[in-house]
């Protein structure tokens, strides 16, 4: 067990970075994890089912990515990424003072539909030195002004009118691609049940899935909107010291019936192992948000096996499953999986924790 940060690194060639999906969703490898022996095992992601046992319930995270990148009008001079909508009435009270740091907080909104109405977001800019408070934007001939800093630097922004993201603005897919958006990326990047608009990144490990293997196993789903929080860099030497940002989260009473009846939950990525462990078992429908960070050495009390990507050196995900597995199992995964030519990253190979 370790509280430093540096223990959470590894080194990556760069060439295994998968900055493209394969032909086919489920042609996946997949290295298996297996905690009680310490033992490792190549197989491939379409073999997922054969390690569901009778009581399993497979738990994925239906959050959709929205269109969130956007440019200026003025040829782009500014760029913004727009991580949540506010709704009016959650804004300050009709002549209060804004102050960097200040910020109301925004209810969940578990479904980003493209003509809501109303004109106040959360969003991060560059360059940060043109959006100081005051400052105005205009995104397809609408005009927002910069209302409040927060303390990590996102922007506040209230426009005159609402703003259409399908119209105006791009998939966010991650800055390591180092590529402009394309084609294919429209759909690759979303997972085949992405149905609830709000997140800004993907839940990479349910990009496996295709429509026939879930209709093989036991499944049900809850909502994580995914945010720029989960990927952040840990910037202190002491993890204990990193703070997440609060991502919005939605169980229904479907899912929670499925769940407390389950014997294992298999979790589909990082995000819904943190909804399962915010939560906890038996749990009830809920919503809210959750900025818990999972790390060595918490004790999982509701995900029993976890299926997820190969994630950033020293990221607040590598962390999660090194809980799961142990730090040094989990780094000898990884050391075997560069060995073995895996792809890391959105695009890339998965790793089964069981």
């Amino acid at each position: 067990m370790s509280f430093r940060t540096a223990d959470y690194d590894y080194p990556l060639p760069d060439e295994l970075i998968a900055r493209h999906p394969l032909p086919h969703r489920a042609d996946s490898r997949m290295l298996v994890l297996h905690r009680a022996e310490q033992r490792l095992e190549h197989r491939m992601f379409r073999d997922f089912p054969q390690f569901l046992r009778p009581g399993d319930l497979v738990v994925l995270n239906d959050t959709r990515v929205i269109p969130a990148r956007v440019f200026s009008d003025d040829g782009g001079r500014i760029e913004l990424l727009f991580l949540e909508l506010l709704s009016e009435t959650e804004g300050r009270r009709e002549g209060e003072k804004e102050r960097i740091g200040e910020t109301a907080t925004p209810s969940f909104s578990p479904s980003l539909s493209p003509s809501v109405s109303a004109t106040r977001w959360k969003c991060l800019v560059k360059p940060g030195r043109k959006m100081r408070l005051g400052a105005t934007v205009t995104v397809r001939g609408t005009t927002g002004v910069v209302i409040g800093i927060e303390p990590e630097g996102e922007r506040l922004i209230e426009f005159a009118g609402p703003i259409d993201l399908d119209a105006a603005g791009e998939l966010p897919i991650p800055p390591y691609f180092n590529r402009a958006i394309g084609p294919a990326d429209a759909e690759r990047y979303q997972t085949v049940f992405a149905r609830e608009r709000g997140a800004v990144a993907a839940p990479t490990a349910g990009l496996h899935f295709t429509p026939e293997l879930l209709a093989q196993i036991p499944h049900a789903f809850l909502t994580l909107h995914v945010g720029v929080g989960t990927f952040r860099s840990v910037l202190t030497d002491d993890l204990t010291q990193h703070r997440m940002h609060a991502e919005r989260f939605r169980v229904s009473e479907e899912t929670a019936r499925a769940i407390n009846a389950a014997q294992r939950l298999v979790a589909i990525g990082t995000t819904s192992a943190r909804v399962l462990e915010t939560c906890g078992r038996p749990l009830a429908a809920c919503g809210g948000r959750t900025d818990i960070f999972i790390h060595p050495p918490y004790e999982p009390r509701a995900v029993g096996a976890l299926l997820t990507n190969f994630h950033l050196p020293q990221s607040t995900l590598i962390m999660l499953v090194s809980a799961l597995a142990g730090r040094e199992f989990t780094l000898h995964a990884y050391a075997e999986a560069i060995r073995e030519r895996y792809r890391f990253y959105s695009y890339g190979d998965c790793m089964l924790i069981v």
